[in-house]
């Protein structure tokens, strides 16, 4: 048999099995407090179930979008090592100047002010 089809047959049993055990494993035994919503040991204030500002939102969307820039941008100066370098510096700064146009667009709307 090959090692290829080897690896892949115990990769489904293994899936399967934990899958399957899963299912059976856990007690089902609720009570009111595990089903009451925990707020760091103070008794709840509202409903748990309020739904969240959608600033709230934007904000962490535009968190994660920028600290993926960074990501993005971090091995820039391995980068301008490559045979043409400009073509990297040009690649970095379009994707720099999109996502500067993305936050001064949402500037200008007042999508970055917290209260209305």
């Amino acid at each position: 048999m090959n090692l290829l089809t080897m690896i892949l047959m115990i990769t489904v049993l293994l899936s399967t099995i934990l899958a399957l055990v899963s299912f059976w494993l856990p007690q089902m035994n609720p009570d009111p407090e595990k089903l009451s919503p925990y707020e760091c040991g103070f008794n709840p204030l509202g409903s748990a179930r309020s739904p969240f500002s959608l600033r709230f939102f934007l904000v962490a969307i535009l968190f994660l979008l920028f600290d993926l820039e960074i990501a993005l941008l971090l091995p820039l100066p391995w980068g301008t090592q490559l045979l043409s370098p400009t073509s990297t510096l040009i690649c970095a700064s379009l994707v720099l100047t999109l996502l500067i146009l993305g936050l001064v667009y949402e500037w200008i709307q007042g999508g970055l002010e917290w209260a209305e």
